[in-house]
């Protein structure tokens, strides 16, 4: 699959809805599936352009816990959760989901990612006695 820009999303999505092309035929041409191409609609259709233009986000607990609640209140699926709520992608409502249920609330806090920091060790001047019957303790 091929990455395609903000710019060719926009086109893609007031093609279709210019109402001249398929969806199938859109996403034939700028190499996505249609699927892809629905998507965009739908959250262009909820959120308009600015859907398009939202960089990485990272989502508190509370706020993941919120869009499940109305997911569970409303019946919606994650796909049109998704739209309305303007996160890029529905598999990450369901990712959030299994994680709810397989460890409640605590799951769904995100944690740090990379390497943790290296602590600095703390250099111990006072000279170790050794233990007795050691063969240091001996000499």
């Amino acid at each position: 699959m091929t990455k395609v820009s903000v710019e060719q999303r926009i086109q893609a999505v007031q093609r279709y809805l210019n109402g001249n092309e398929t969806l199938i035929e859109i996403a034939n041409d700028i190499g996505v599936t249609a699927q892809i191409v629905s998507e965009w609609v739908r959250r262009y259709q909820k959120n308009g352009v600015e859907t398009f233009l939202k960089s990485y986000t990272n989502y508190s607990a509370d706020y993941k816990m919120n869009v499940l609640n109305y997911m569970n209140e409303t019946g919606t699926s994650s796909r049109d959760t998704a739209a309305l709520f303007n996160i890029s992608s529905p598999g990450m409502i369901r990712n959030w989901k299994l994680k709810f249920e397989g460890g409640g609330y605590d799951a769904l806090v995100s944690k740090k990612k990379g390497h943790p920091s290296m602590k600095k060790e703390t250099k111990r001047t006072t000279k170790s006695t050794p233990a007795e019957g050691s063969v240091e303790s001996k000499k």
